[in-house]
Protein backbone atom coordinates (compact mmCIF):
# COMPACT_ATOMS: atom_id res chain seq x y z
CA UNK A 1 0.00 0.00 0.00
CA UNK A 2 1.36 3.43 -0.97
CA UNK A 3 1.73 5.95 1.81
CA UNK A 4 0.28 9.42 1.19
CA UNK A 5 3.31 11.12 2.76
CA UNK A 6 5.48 9.90 -0.11
CA UNK A 7 3.79 12.36 -2.47
CA UNK A 8 3.95 16.09 -2.95
CA UNK A 9 0.82 18.20 -3.26
CA UNK A 10 1.55 20.78 -5.95
CA UNK A 11 0.16 24.29 -5.29
CA UNK A 12 -2.55 24.88 -7.89
CA UNK A 13 -1.11 28.24 -9.02
CA UNK A 14 2.19 26.49 -9.91
CA UNK A 15 0.42 24.39 -12.56
CA UNK A 16 -0.16 25.47 -16.13
CA UNK A 17 -3.96 25.59 -16.79
CA UNK A 18 -3.37 23.86 -20.15
CA UNK A 19 -0.86 21.08 -19.44
CA UNK A 20 -1.55 20.79 -15.68
CA UNK A 21 2.22 20.39 -15.18
CA UNK A 22 4.39 22.60 -12.99
CA UNK A 23 5.35 25.60 -15.09
CA UNK A 24 8.96 25.93 -16.23
CA UNK A 25 8.66 29.34 -17.84
CA UNK A 26 5.49 31.10 -16.60
CA UNK A 27 4.18 33.92 -18.76
CA UNK A 28 1.02 36.02 -18.43
CA UNK A 29 -1.51 37.10 -21.04
CA UNK A 30 -3.25 40.47 -21.04
CA UNK A 31 -6.17 38.77 -19.23
CA UNK A 32 -3.91 38.21 -16.21
CA UNK A 33 -3.89 34.43 -16.46
CA UNK A 34 -0.46 32.78 -16.30
CA UNK A 35 0.55 29.77 -18.45
CA UNK A 36 3.69 27.82 -19.21
CA UNK A 37 5.30 29.47 -22.25
CA UNK A 38 5.44 26.28 -24.34
CA UNK A 39 1.76 25.47 -23.85
CA UNK A 40 0.35 28.95 -24.48
CA UNK A 41 2.63 29.52 -27.46
CA UNK A 42 1.35 26.32 -29.04
CA UNK A 43 -2.22 27.51 -28.41
CA UNK A 44 -1.58 30.88 -30.07
CA UNK A 45 0.31 29.31 -32.97
CA UNK A 46 -2.79 27.25 -33.66
CA UNK A 47 -4.62 30.40 -34.73
CA UNK A 48 -6.50 31.02 -31.47
CA UNK A 49 -7.06 34.59 -30.30
CA UNK A 50 -8.67 33.88 -26.94
CA UNK A 51 -7.46 33.15 -23.42
CA UNK A 52 -7.88 29.34 -22.90
CA UNK A 53 -9.05 29.73 -19.29
CA UNK A 54 -11.44 32.68 -19.65
CA UNK A 55 -12.17 32.53 -23.41
CA UNK A 56 -11.83 36.32 -23.53
CA UNK A 57 -10.69 37.75 -26.85
CA UNK A 58 -7.08 38.88 -26.56
CA UNK A 59 -6.41 42.55 -27.27
CA UNK A 60 -2.73 41.63 -27.62
CA UNK A 61 -0.87 38.34 -27.85
CA UNK A 62 2.13 39.62 -25.94
CA UNK A 63 3.52 37.19 -23.39
CA UNK A 64 4.82 38.84 -20.22
CA UNK A 65 7.25 36.75 -18.11
CA UNK A 66 6.00 36.25 -14.55
CA UNK A 67 9.33 36.45 -12.73
CA UNK A 68 7.81 36.47 -9.26
CA UNK A 69 5.99 33.19 -9.83
CA UNK A 70 9.06 31.67 -11.46
CA UNK A 71 11.14 32.48 -8.36
CA UNK A 72 8.50 30.96 -6.09
CA UNK A 73 8.43 27.77 -8.16
CA UNK A 74 12.22 27.60 -8.10
CA UNK A 75 12.34 27.96 -4.30
CA UNK A 76 9.61 25.33 -3.94
CA UNK A 77 11.23 22.79 -6.29
CA UNK A 78 14.62 23.18 -4.57
CA UNK A 79 13.19 22.48 -1.12
CA UNK A 80 14.12 19.18 0.55
CA UNK A 81 10.54 17.88 0.67
CA UNK A 82 10.18 18.20 -3.10
CA UNK A 83 13.63 16.92 -4.06
CA UNK A 84 13.19 13.69 -2.08
CA UNK A 85 9.67 12.89 -3.30
CA UNK A 86 8.01 12.41 -6.70
CA UNK A 87 6.93 15.63 -8.37
CA UNK A 88 3.60 16.08 -10.16
CA UNK A 89 2.29 12.86 -8.62
CA UNK A 90 -0.72 12.56 -6.35
CA UNK A 91 -1.67 9.72 -4.01
CA UNK A 92 -3.94 7.17 -5.65
CA UNK A 93 -7.67 7.93 -5.36
CA UNK A 94 -7.02 11.42 -4.02
CA UNK A 95 -8.76 14.41 -5.58
CA UNK A 96 -6.74 16.72 -7.78
CA UNK A 97 -5.31 19.78 -6.10
CA UNK A 98 -6.86 21.83 -8.94
CA UNK A 99 -10.58 21.55 -8.20
CA UNK A 100 -12.98 22.90 -10.81
CA UNK A 101 -16.25 24.68 -10.14
CA UNK A 102 -19.39 23.73 -12.05
CA UNK A 103 -19.14 26.96 -14.04
CA UNK A 104 -15.57 26.10 -15.03
CA UNK A 105 -16.72 22.63 -16.08
CA UNK A 106 -19.42 24.13 -18.29
CA UNK A 107 -16.81 26.46 -19.76
CA UNK A 108 -14.44 23.56 -20.49
CA UNK A 109 -17.29 21.65 -22.13
CA UNK A 110 -18.07 24.64 -24.35
CA UNK A 111 -14.41 24.93 -25.32
CA UNK A 112 -14.23 21.22 -26.09
CA UNK A 113 -17.36 21.40 -28.20
CA UNK A 114 -15.95 24.28 -30.25
CA UNK A 115 -12.60 22.56 -30.74
CA UNK A 116 -14.11 19.16 -31.66
CA UNK A 117 -16.34 20.85 -34.22
CA UNK A 118 -13.37 22.70 -35.71
CA UNK A 119 -11.47 19.43 -36.26
CA UNK A 120 -14.06 18.24 -38.77
CA UNK A 121 -14.06 21.54 -40.65
CA UNK A 122 -10.36 22.39 -40.57
CA UNK A 123 -7.77 19.60 -40.82
CA UNK A 124 -5.00 22.04 -39.90
CA UNK A 125 -6.60 22.94 -36.57
CA UNK A 126 -4.25 22.34 -33.62
CA UNK A 127 -5.66 19.64 -31.31
CA UNK A 128 -3.09 19.50 -28.50
CA UNK A 129 -5.38 21.24 -25.97
CA UNK A 130 -8.24 18.73 -26.29
CA UNK A 131 -6.62 15.83 -24.34
CA UNK A 132 -5.59 18.18 -21.51
CA UNK A 133 -9.14 19.54 -21.21
CA UNK A 134 -10.53 16.00 -21.11
CA UNK A 135 -7.98 15.09 -18.41
CA UNK A 136 -9.19 17.97 -16.24
CA UNK A 137 -12.81 16.93 -16.65
CA UNK A 138 -12.01 13.29 -15.80
CA UNK A 139 -10.20 14.40 -12.62
CA UNK A 140 -13.22 16.50 -11.70
CA UNK A 141 -15.57 13.52 -12.23
CA UNK A 142 -13.44 11.24 -10.04
CA UNK A 143 -13.39 13.55 -7.03
CA UNK A 144 -16.91 12.69 -5.83
CA UNK A 145 -19.83 10.76 -7.27
CA UNK A 146 -22.00 13.85 -7.75
CA UNK A 147 -19.30 15.39 -9.95
CA UNK A 148 -19.54 12.43 -12.30
CA UNK A 149 -23.32 12.80 -12.51
CA UNK A 150 -23.04 16.53 -13.16
CA UNK A 151 -20.45 15.99 -15.91
CA UNK A 152 -22.54 13.22 -17.49
CA UNK A 153 -25.52 15.54 -17.68
CA UNK A 154 -23.70 18.70 -18.74
CA UNK A 155 -21.49 16.92 -21.29
CA UNK A 156 -24.09 14.63 -22.90
CA UNK A 157 -24.19 16.72 -26.07
CA UNK A 158 -20.48 16.02 -26.63
CA UNK A 159 -20.99 12.26 -27.09
CA UNK A 160 -21.48 12.23 -30.90
CA UNK A 161 -18.47 14.54 -31.30
CA UNK A 162 -16.33 12.33 -29.05
CA UNK A 163 -17.31 9.19 -30.97
CA UNK A 164 -16.41 10.94 -34.22
CA UNK A 165 -13.08 12.04 -32.70
CA UNK A 166 -12.26 8.43 -31.77
CA UNK A 167 -11.99 7.80 -35.51
CA UNK A 168 -9.53 10.66 -36.04
CA UNK A 169 -5.94 9.33 -36.03
CA UNK A 170 -4.59 12.86 -35.92
CA UNK A 171 -6.23 13.33 -32.53
CA UNK A 172 -6.29 9.79 -31.07
CA UNK A 173 -2.72 8.91 -31.99
CA UNK A 174 -1.73 6.69 -29.07
CA UNK A 175 -3.15 4.50 -26.30
CA UNK A 176 -2.84 7.23 -23.66
CA UNK A 177 -5.05 9.66 -25.57
CA UNK A 178 -7.42 6.84 -26.57
CA UNK A 179 -7.90 5.92 -22.91
CA UNK A 180 -8.78 9.51 -22.01
CA UNK A 181 -11.44 9.69 -24.72
CA UNK A 182 -12.92 6.31 -23.81
CA UNK A 183 -12.99 7.18 -20.08
CA UNK A 184 -14.72 10.48 -20.82
CA UNK A 185 -17.32 8.78 -23.04
CA UNK A 186 -18.07 6.22 -20.34
CA UNK A 187 -18.50 8.96 -17.71
CA UNK A 188 -21.10 10.61 -19.95
CA UNK A 189 -22.76 7.24 -20.53
CA UNK A 190 -23.31 6.79 -16.77
CA UNK A 191 -26.60 8.56 -17.33
CA UNK A 192 -29.26 7.55 -19.92
CA UNK A 193 -28.56 9.27 -23.23
CA UNK A 194 -31.48 10.82 -25.05
CA UNK A 195 -31.65 10.63 -28.83
CA UNK A 196 -34.26 11.77 -31.33
CA UNK A 197 -35.89 8.38 -31.61
CA UNK A 198 -35.30 6.69 -28.29
CA UNK A 199 -35.04 7.87 -24.74
CA UNK A 200 -32.47 6.13 -22.61
CA UNK A 201 -30.90 2.84 -23.59
CA UNK A 202 -32.66 0.02 -25.39
CA UNK A 203 -31.87 -3.01 -27.48
CA UNK A 204 -32.77 -1.14 -30.67
CA UNK A 205 -30.13 1.27 -32.02
CA UNK A 206 -31.29 4.81 -32.61
CA UNK A 207 -31.88 6.04 -36.14
CA UNK A 208 -30.12 9.28 -35.17
CA UNK A 209 -27.30 9.82 -37.64
CA UNK A 210 -23.79 10.39 -36.36
CA UNK A 211 -20.51 10.77 -38.18
CA UNK A 212 -17.97 8.08 -37.36
CA UNK A 213 -14.37 8.76 -38.26
CA UNK A 214 -12.79 6.37 -40.75
CA UNK A 215 -10.36 5.08 -38.13
CA UNK A 216 -12.92 4.42 -35.37
CA UNK A 217 -12.79 0.66 -35.79
CA UNK A 218 -8.99 0.52 -35.98
CA UNK A 219 -8.76 2.66 -32.81
CA UNK A 220 -11.05 0.24 -30.96
CA UNK A 221 -9.05 -2.77 -32.15
CA UNK A 222 -5.79 -1.06 -31.17
CA UNK A 223 -7.11 -0.50 -27.65
CA UNK A 224 -8.51 -4.03 -27.32
CA UNK A 225 -5.37 -5.71 -28.61
CA UNK A 226 -2.62 -3.49 -27.17
CA UNK A 227 -4.15 -1.64 -24.24
CA UNK A 228 -3.89 -2.47 -20.56
CA UNK A 229 -6.77 -4.40 -19.00
CA UNK A 230 -8.55 -1.24 -17.78
CA UNK A 231 -8.66 0.24 -21.27
CA UNK A 232 -9.83 -3.04 -22.83
CA UNK A 233 -12.68 -3.30 -20.31
CA UNK A 234 -13.64 0.35 -20.87
CA UNK A 235 -13.74 -0.13 -24.65
CA UNK A 236 -15.98 -3.19 -24.32
CA UNK A 237 -18.38 -1.14 -22.17
CA UNK A 238 -18.28 1.73 -24.65
CA UNK A 239 -18.97 -0.52 -27.64
CA UNK A 240 -21.86 -2.26 -25.90
CA UNK A 241 -23.69 0.96 -25.02
CA UNK A 242 -22.94 2.94 -28.18
CA UNK A 243 -23.88 0.03 -30.45
CA UNK A 244 -27.32 0.11 -28.81
CA UNK A 245 -27.52 3.87 -29.22
CA UNK A 246 -26.24 4.33 -32.75
CA UNK A 247 -26.89 2.06 -35.72
CA UNK A 248 -23.69 3.24 -37.44
CA UNK A 249 -21.55 2.00 -34.55
CA UNK A 250 -23.34 -1.37 -34.44
CA UNK A 251 -22.99 -1.91 -38.19
CA UNK A 252 -19.35 -0.86 -38.26
CA UNK A 253 -18.03 -3.01 -35.43
CA UNK A 254 -20.17 -6.05 -36.32
CA UNK A 255 -18.44 -6.34 -39.70
CA UNK A 256 -14.97 -7.12 -38.39
CA UNK A 257 -14.02 -10.57 -37.10
CA UNK A 258 -11.15 -9.01 -35.15
CA UNK A 259 -13.62 -7.24 -32.86
CA UNK A 260 -15.21 -10.58 -31.93
CA UNK A 261 -11.80 -12.19 -31.51
CA UNK A 262 -10.59 -9.47 -29.14
CA UNK A 263 -13.80 -9.44 -27.10
CA UNK A 264 -13.55 -13.21 -26.64
CA UNK A 265 -9.87 -12.85 -25.74
CA UNK A 266 -10.91 -10.38 -23.06
CA UNK A 267 -12.94 -13.18 -21.45
CA UNK A 268 -10.25 -15.83 -21.67
CA UNK A 269 -7.00 -13.97 -20.93
CA UNK A 270 -7.69 -11.99 -17.74
CA UNK A 271 -8.08 -14.92 -15.33
CA UNK A 272 -11.87 -14.62 -15.31
CA UNK A 273 -11.74 -10.96 -14.26
CA UNK A 274 -15.44 -10.25 -13.46
CA UNK A 275 -15.41 -6.74 -14.93
CA UNK A 276 -13.71 -7.93 -18.11
CA UNK A 277 -16.10 -10.84 -18.55
CA UNK A 278 -19.17 -8.74 -17.83
CA UNK A 279 -18.18 -5.99 -20.28
CA UNK A 280 -17.24 -8.41 -23.04
CA UNK A 281 -20.30 -10.65 -22.61
CA UNK A 282 -22.64 -7.65 -22.60
CA UNK A 283 -21.08 -6.35 -25.80
CA UNK A 284 -21.22 -9.77 -27.52
CA UNK A 285 -24.86 -10.26 -26.48
CA UNK A 286 -25.65 -6.85 -27.93
CA UNK A 287 -23.98 -7.79 -31.23
CA UNK A 288 -25.66 -11.22 -31.25
CA UNK A 289 -29.09 -9.60 -31.28
CA UNK A 290 -28.53 -9.46 -35.04
CA UNK A 291 -28.75 -13.10 -36.17
CA UNK A 292 -26.10 -12.65 -38.87
CA UNK A 293 -23.49 -11.91 -36.20
CA UNK A 294 -23.94 -15.16 -34.26
CA UNK A 295 -21.93 -17.25 -36.70
CA UNK A 296 -19.08 -14.74 -36.43
CA UNK A 297 -18.88 -15.33 -32.68
CA UNK A 298 -18.69 -19.08 -33.35
CA UNK A 299 -16.07 -18.73 -36.09
CA UNK A 300 -13.79 -16.84 -33.74
CA UNK A 301 -13.76 -19.62 -31.14
CA UNK A 302 -16.70 -18.44 -29.06
CA UNK A 303 -17.99 -21.87 -28.03
CA UNK A 304 -14.62 -22.97 -26.62
CA UNK A 305 -14.24 -19.74 -24.67
CA UNK A 306 -17.79 -19.91 -23.29
CA UNK A 307 -17.45 -23.60 -22.36
CA UNK A 308 -14.26 -22.84 -20.45
CA UNK A 309 -16.00 -19.96 -18.66
CA UNK A 310 -18.88 -22.23 -17.62
CA UNK A 311 -16.42 -24.73 -16.17
CA UNK A 312 -15.01 -22.12 -13.76
CA UNK A 313 -16.20 -23.06 -10.29
CA UNK A 314 -16.15 -19.48 -8.97
CA UNK A 315 -18.14 -17.91 -11.81
CA UNK A 316 -20.76 -15.60 -10.33
CA UNK A 317 -24.50 -16.08 -10.87
CA UNK A 318 -24.95 -12.98 -13.11
CA UNK A 319 -21.97 -13.98 -15.27
CA UNK A 320 -23.16 -17.59 -15.55
CA UNK A 321 -26.54 -16.30 -16.71
CA UNK A 322 -24.89 -14.10 -19.35
CA UNK A 323 -22.68 -16.93 -20.64
CA UNK A 324 -25.70 -19.23 -20.96
CA UNK A 325 -27.72 -16.49 -22.64
CA UNK A 326 -24.99 -16.03 -25.25
CA UNK A 327 -24.71 -19.80 -25.80
CA UNK A 328 -28.49 -19.91 -26.25
CA UNK A 329 -28.30 -17.16 -28.87
CA UNK A 330 -25.54 -18.80 -30.91
CA UNK A 331 -27.28 -22.19 -30.70
CA UNK A 332 -29.91 -20.82 -33.08
CA UNK A 333 -27.41 -20.85 -35.96
CA UNK A 334 -26.15 -24.01 -37.63
CA UNK A 335 -22.49 -23.22 -36.94
CA UNK A 336 -23.26 -22.75 -33.26
CA UNK A 337 -25.11 -26.05 -32.92
CA UNK A 338 -22.33 -27.95 -34.66
CA UNK A 339 -19.65 -26.49 -32.37
CA UNK A 340 -21.70 -27.00 -29.19
CA UNK A 341 -22.25 -30.68 -30.07
CA UNK A 342 -18.55 -31.12 -30.88
CA UNK A 343 -17.61 -29.70 -27.52
CA UNK A 344 -18.72 -32.31 -24.97
CA UNK A 345 -17.49 -30.11 -22.12
CA UNK A 346 -19.89 -27.40 -23.25
CA UNK A 347 -22.94 -29.72 -23.20
CA UNK A 348 -21.84 -31.24 -19.91
CA UNK A 349 -21.49 -27.82 -18.28
CA UNK A 350 -24.88 -26.71 -19.63
CA UNK A 351 -26.50 -29.78 -18.03
CA UNK A 352 -24.72 -29.07 -14.74
CA UNK A 353 -26.19 -25.57 -14.58
CA UNK A 354 -29.78 -26.88 -14.53
CA UNK A 355 -31.21 -26.27 -11.03
CA UNK A 356 -27.77 -25.33 -9.73
CA UNK A 357 -27.36 -21.57 -10.33
CA UNK A 358 -30.65 -19.68 -10.63
CA UNK A 359 -34.06 -19.87 -12.30
CA UNK A 360 -32.79 -17.66 -15.12
CA UNK A 361 -29.73 -19.87 -15.69
CA UNK A 362 -31.92 -23.00 -15.62
CA UNK A 363 -34.25 -21.54 -18.23
CA UNK A 364 -31.34 -20.66 -20.54
CA UNK A 365 -29.80 -24.13 -20.07
CA UNK A 366 -33.07 -26.01 -20.74
CA UNK A 367 -33.76 -23.82 -23.79
CA UNK A 368 -30.35 -24.74 -25.22
CA UNK A 369 -30.87 -28.46 -24.61
CA UNK A 370 -34.41 -28.33 -26.03
CA UNK A 371 -33.18 -26.46 -29.11
CA UNK A 372 -30.42 -28.99 -29.78
CA UNK A 373 -32.27 -32.21 -28.93
CA UNK A 374 -35.90 -31.47 -29.82
CA UNK A 375 -36.15 -28.56 -32.23
CA UNK A 376 -33.23 -29.64 -34.41
CA UNK A 377 -33.09 -33.30 -33.33
CA UNK A 378 -29.31 -33.44 -33.13
CA UNK A 379 -28.39 -37.04 -32.25
CA UNK A 380 -24.91 -36.11 -31.05
CA UNK A 381 -26.40 -33.61 -28.61
CA UNK A 382 -28.84 -36.25 -27.37
CA UNK A 383 -25.92 -38.62 -26.74
CA UNK A 384 -24.00 -35.91 -24.84
CA UNK A 385 -27.01 -35.14 -22.64
CA UNK A 386 -27.44 -38.86 -21.88
CA UNK A 387 -23.76 -39.24 -20.97
CA UNK A 388 -24.02 -36.21 -18.70
CA UNK A 389 -26.96 -37.78 -16.86
CA UNK A 390 -29.07 -34.87 -18.05
CA UNK A 391 -32.39 -36.67 -17.77
CA UNK A 392 -32.04 -36.99 -14.00
CA UNK A 393 -31.87 -33.19 -13.82
CA UNK A 394 -34.90 -32.87 -16.14
CA UNK A 395 -36.95 -35.28 -14.01
CA UNK A 396 -36.19 -33.31 -10.85
CA UNK A 397 -36.91 -30.06 -12.70
CA UNK A 398 -40.37 -31.33 -13.67
CA UNK A 399 -41.22 -31.62 -9.99
CA UNK A 400 -39.97 -28.14 -9.14
CA UNK A 401 -41.80 -24.84 -9.31
CA UNK A 402 -40.46 -24.01 -12.78
CA UNK A 403 -42.13 -21.77 -15.34
CA UNK A 404 -44.71 -23.12 -17.79
CA UNK A 405 -42.30 -22.69 -20.71
CA UNK A 406 -39.55 -24.66 -18.94
CA UNK A 407 -42.06 -27.37 -18.01
CA UNK A 408 -43.15 -27.75 -21.64
CA UNK A 409 -39.55 -27.93 -22.89
CA UNK A 410 -38.66 -30.45 -20.17
CA UNK A 411 -41.64 -32.59 -21.15
CA UNK A 412 -40.49 -32.56 -24.79
CA UNK A 413 -36.98 -33.60 -23.72
CA UNK A 414 -38.33 -36.50 -21.65
CA UNK A 415 -40.45 -37.71 -24.56
CA UNK A 416 -37.45 -37.65 -26.88
CA UNK A 417 -35.42 -39.79 -24.52
CA UNK A 418 -38.28 -42.05 -23.47
CA UNK A 419 -39.14 -43.12 -26.97
CA UNK A 420 -35.79 -42.90 -28.73
CA UNK A 421 -33.19 -43.77 -26.11
CA UNK A 422 -32.34 -47.35 -25.12
CA UNK A 423 -30.29 -46.39 -22.07
CA UNK A 424 -30.63 -48.43 -18.95
CA UNK A 425 -31.40 -45.24 -17.07
CA UNK A 426 -34.79 -44.94 -18.76
CA UNK A 427 -35.56 -48.57 -18.08
CA UNK A 428 -34.97 -47.82 -14.43
CA UNK A 429 -37.12 -44.74 -14.80
CA UNK A 430 -40.01 -46.82 -16.27
CA UNK A 431 -40.02 -49.42 -13.50
CA UNK A 432 -39.10 -47.53 -10.37
CA UNK A 433 -40.22 -43.92 -10.80
CA UNK A 434 -43.61 -44.21 -12.50
CA UNK A 435 -45.19 -42.16 -9.70
CA UNK A 436 -43.56 -39.04 -11.20
CA UNK A 437 -44.27 -39.84 -14.85
CA UNK A 438 -45.03 -36.48 -16.52
CA UNK A 439 -47.00 -38.11 -19.36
Amino acid sequence: MVRDDLYVSVPSYFRCPISLDVMKSPVSLCTGVTYDRTSIQRWLDGGNNTCPATMQVLQTKELVPNHTLQRLIKIWTESDSVQTRPLNVQPPHQPSSVSLTEDQVRQLINQLENELQKIDKDSSFQVHTIPSRISRLILFAKEVEDNGKFLASAGARLLPLLIAALGNKKLVKDLEVLEKFVQFCNIILQQPVKTDSVEGRSNSPSTTKIDIGKDFKSSMIMGLSQGRSGLRIAIAKLLEITSNLYLEVKNLISEDDEIYSELLRLISTLDCNPDAMDSSLSCLISLALAKRNRAKIVRNGGIGVLAKALSESELSVPLTEKVLKLVEMVSTCKEGRVEICRNEICVEEIVKKVLKVSNVATEHAVTILWSLCCLFGDKKAQECVTKSNGMTKILVLMQSNCSLAVRHMSSDLLKIFRYKSKSCFLSCYDTKTTHIMPF
